[in-house]
């Protein structure tokens, strides 16, 4: 008799896949279980959000303070120094002012017009107080002097204030007013600035020129003016 199965009376073991049970036993023997996510902490989270939200706004605090734009006096003509600053020459802008600068306000326009430029003053240019002065002219060691010219002795083009120019001695023609074989007062010509122009002439016909000159030369400059015997070159136009 053949048997198929084990004899009656012995036990059955089924076999078992090694790698199988050796995978099983490693796994259950270490007594590990799979990690768990980190949970992430509420507060943390919150304090990061807010520190993030104080630097987006501390950059744009920083911002502002850099690009904020005033309305400030702004120069709109040319103004030679030591004239008189007019409304016409003054208006107002928006401008960005970085800390530091030092502008007037254009709510002080009333208090800046009648005032003195201290240097010269042109187009574009954004008023200081530095560049102000409540002093008229003449300056320390400088000489106001009046010139009275005939017109036909002043550039056809005119002369304006701001101008560079040479007082020069002229010897005249005899048998004209003033005219003489002396020797000029003015022995040398005299640098000077036109300050002012008079074109409406005198009674005699003469306009007058306020000229700065050196105090040093201001008393031959009058001098020689009193003759009648002078001439005013324009070397250089104001800007």
């Amino acid at each position: 008799m053949s048997g198929k199965g084990p004899a009656a009376g012995t036990a059955y073991h089924p076999e078992i896949d090694p790698e199988f049970n050796g995978m099983a036993r490693r796994s259950w023997s270490s007594g590990q279980l799979a990690r768990l996510p980190r949970r992430r902490r509420p507060g943390m989270i919150a304090l990061a959000v807010a520190l993030v939200g104080l630097g987006i706004l501390a950059s744009a605090a920083i911002y502002a303070a850099n690009n904020a734009r005033v309305p400030v006096l702004v120069v709109t003509g040319n103004v030679p120094a030591g004239a008189v600053i007019t409304a016409g020459v003054v208006g107002t802008a928006d401008v960005a002012v970085s800390p530091g600068v030092q502008l007037i306000p254009a709510s002080q326009l009333n208090q800046v017009v009648g005032q003195i430029a201290g240097s010269a003053l042109h187009p574009g240019m954004l008023l200081a107080a530095s560049e102000l002065t409540t002093l008229q002219p003449p300056g320390p060691g400088q000489a106001l002097i009046p010139l009275p010219l005939k017109p036909s002795m002043l550039p056809a083009s005119g002369i304006g204030a701001g101008d560079q120019v040479v007082i020069e001695a002229t010897p005249g023609a005899q048998g004209e007013p003033g005219s003489s074989t002396a020797a000029p007062t003015l022995a040398a010509p005299v640098a000077g600035i036109v300050e002012a122009v008079n074109a409406n002439p005198d009674a005699d016909g003469y306009d007058v020129v306020d000229v700065l000159v050196a105090r040093a030369s201001g008393d031959a400059v009058a001098a020689q003016a009193s003759t009648g015997q002078i001439a005013i070159i324009v070397i250089k136009r104001a800007p």
